[in-house]
């Protein structure tokens, strides 16, 4: 039977449909998820709805050459996406051992997409299909778009465009330039002359059209050096925005250019709107069923994306390159008009699970000019203190979440995406922060302070410590205010770039004064087109260029982890190393601010154990006297 909710998966729905040919075959690294959490869902959909027809070929057998040919050969293109993960983080951990669940595959089951995904996608098709235009897409695709440091191998790749054998990179959200793209081909325009639409990448051998461009350093010059690259990555980030970005052309050897054109504009309200509104099916595809179904939609299905972007700018993650730092919102009503839908579905028990984005608290941009001139080039909205021009308002959120907790049907909202609390802390009308802890929080708040040394919260772009601790107090404050237990729960980083063993100390004494020890602690994960990954790679701030020590032999990285769970047992060692390393045998002891005691084994262990022995001796000790119990009553008479 078709499933008339869902995009064609087989042949036999593409013979149902009565389809003799699609516009686009789509080759994704994820299960098919018909939801508008998902970069496939919204392509294939943005798509149909602009009149082109797309077949979906979810987790093709990559060891099988025709596992890509099962509907021919489409009329425009070909369209890959790795998922909505990178796929190498989505296989392997930070120690680069493999996972062994994948949220993405029916029955959470791994294996069922190759390493480096879009470029064994984009391979396999070019094997098959010789001259079909190929665009790659995604966020693997699009946080290396350029030359780029490779954490898995650790190696300086080239851009993926030239190593997946693709025509065009459709970088960031790409809701515009799919369309784009699309019409271009419809109109008989061939591949290689697609070089003049925002938010494309492509390659060429001659640069006689290509005007008003920056010539980033080559890929040889930055391969050989690691300045160079340090060099290219800060005039990247300089042209992350559509207002003031400009066209960048990385030369390779054998006369080969990638050219990255601008990024494409934000999506206005009304186009957010549009995207979201389409005919979703809202789940999996029923063929996943048997298999259990496809475990990452228990995270979205009850959820509701309120906008998209951040002005944040932390360094170590990708939004500045992928979504941009330009917010883009939903109408209230948009929103409200999908919580309904959600309310209808049978197994809604009554709680929206959350209502955000990248950062839930940003519902605007952070300042009137952004919206015709752009974000700053060489300037934080947030780091390292606010902006005088940052407008901080929670009025339109919170109203939204008046809105959505009224509905009938909806017993509780949830804020469950990252709340910026230096953001928050800026805003002198504090009715959002106070209606946050009374009717938005699940028993436990997650922010993320990631560290508390100032030293290495400057190289995260982080605020302050200072910071952190006013929200904690205040928070705690509102909390016995209304007579709530709920709990703060920090997410933290070790061995982020800037973090000796000296600073991975603080933090376990701060977490012991703290009187908390965080079950998860998530190590620095490099991942590519962030600035703490070329920290990390060329042990440079490539703002500064200034030189950034870098904790990358495996055994300290675990020693920084380790101190920072310094409670665990299984942990001792590696915390009674990295003390005695750092010189501070003073927190091996028996004294309350001490993190570890010593074992007897151990000389500081043998020297407490004598001042003990001698304590005890100068006492005078006394026998003490049996009790008269029943028991020794019966034994006299006896």
């Amino acid at each position: 039977m078709m499933n008339e909710g869902f995009l064609p998966i087989s042949v036999k729905d593409m013979k149902e449909r009565g389809i003799k040919q699609f516009d686009f075959v789509y080759v994704i690294g994820d299960a098919y998820v018909d939801h508008p959490s998902f970069g496939h869902a919204i392509i294939s959909r943005v798509l149909t709805s602009h009149g082109y027809s797309v077949g979906i070929i979810s987790q093709p057998d990559w060891k099988k050459d025709d596992s890509i040919a099962i509907y021919g050969k489409p009329r425009l293109a070909f369209l890959i996406s790795a998922g909505n993960m990178d796929s190498m983080v989505n296989h392997y951990y930070v120690s680069k051992k493999h996972r062994q669940t994948d949220a993405y595959t029916p029955g959470g089951k791994p294996f069922a997409r190759p390493d480096r995904a879009t470029i064994c996608y984009g391979n396999l098709i070019r094997k098959t299909f010789k001259n079909t235009p190929i665009i790659i897409g995604g966020i693997e695709a699009s946080l290396r778009r350029l030359a780029h440091y490779d954490y898995w191998s650790d190696s300086f790749k080239r851009s993926i465009l030239l190593d997946s054998q693709a025509d065009l990179i459709s970088y960031g959200m790409g809701e515009k330039s799919i369309v784009a793209i699309a019409d271009a081909l419809n109109s008989g325009i061939d591949v290689e002359d697609i070089t003049f639409l925002k938010g494309t990448v492509y390659k060429t051998k001659h640069l006689d059209a290509t005007y008003d461009y920056l010539a980033l350093p080559g890929y040889e010059a930055m391969k050989s050096d690691k300045k160079e690259y340090a060099k290219s990555f800060q005039i990247q980030y300089e042209n992350t925005d559509p207002f003031t970005g400009k066209v960048m052309v990385e030369e390779y050897p054998n006369g080969v250019y990638v050219v990255q054109n601008p990024p494409e504009t934000p999506l206005t309200m009304e186009e957010m709107d549009a995207v979201y509104e389409l005919p979703y099916a809202r789940t999996y595809h029923p063929s996943y069923e048997a298999e259990g179904g496809v475990p990452a939609i228990a995270e979205i299905k009850f959820s509701l994306t309120s906008n998209r972007g951040c002005f944040g700018g932390c360094n170590f993650c990708a939004l500045t390159f992928h979504q941009g730092r330009t917010i883009q919102v939903r109408s209230h009503q948009s929103i409200i008009d999908e919580a309904k839908q959600i309310i209808t579905e049978p197994d809604f028990k009554g709680y929206i699970h959350d209502v955000g984005g990248p950062t839930a608290n940003f519902r605007h941009p952070s300042c009137e000019k952004q919206l015709t001139r752009g974000v700053c080039k060489n300037r934080q909205c947030l780091f390292p203190k606010p902006c005088p021009n940052l407008k901080v308002d929670h009025k339109d959120y919170l109203e939204l979440l008046r809105k959505l907790r009224t509905l009938k049907g909806v017993k509780k909202v949830f804020v469950r995406s990252g709340i910026r609390f230096d953001y928050l802390l800026a805003d002198k009308d504090d009715t959002f922060f106070k209606e946050l802890v009374q009717y938005h929080i699940s028993g436990q708040l997650k922010v993320a302070p990631e560290h508390i040394s100032d030293a290495v919260l400057s190289k995260m772009g982080k605020p302050e410590n200072s910071v952190y601790e006013a929200f904690q107090k205040r928070y705690k404050k509102l909390n016995e205010t209304y007579g709530f237990k709920q709990f703060l729960v920090p997410y933290l980083m070790s061995s982020h770039p800037g973090s000796t063993l000296k600073e991975a100390i603080e933090l376990a004494e701060y977490l012991r004064d703290l009187g908390y020890m965080p079950e998860q602690v998530q190590d620095f994960y490099p991942t590519p087109s962030t600035v703490s990954t070329v920290m990390y790679y060329t042990e440079i701030d490539p703002k500064t260029m200034e030189p950034v020590y870098v904790c990358k032999n495996p055994h300290e990285k675990a020693m920084q982890r380790a101190l920072i769970q310094y409670r665990n047992p299984k942990n001792y060692e590696l915390v009674e190393e990295a003390l005695k390393k750092a010189h501070r045998e003073d927190l091996i002891g028996f004294d309350k601010k001490c993190l570890i005691r010593p074992r007897k084994s151990d000389s500081i262990g043998q020297t407490a154990k004598q001042n003990v022995k001698g304590v005890v001796s100068e006492r005078k000790v006394e026998k003490p006297k049996k009790k008269k119990t029943i028991r020794n009553l019966h034994k006299k008479k006896g």
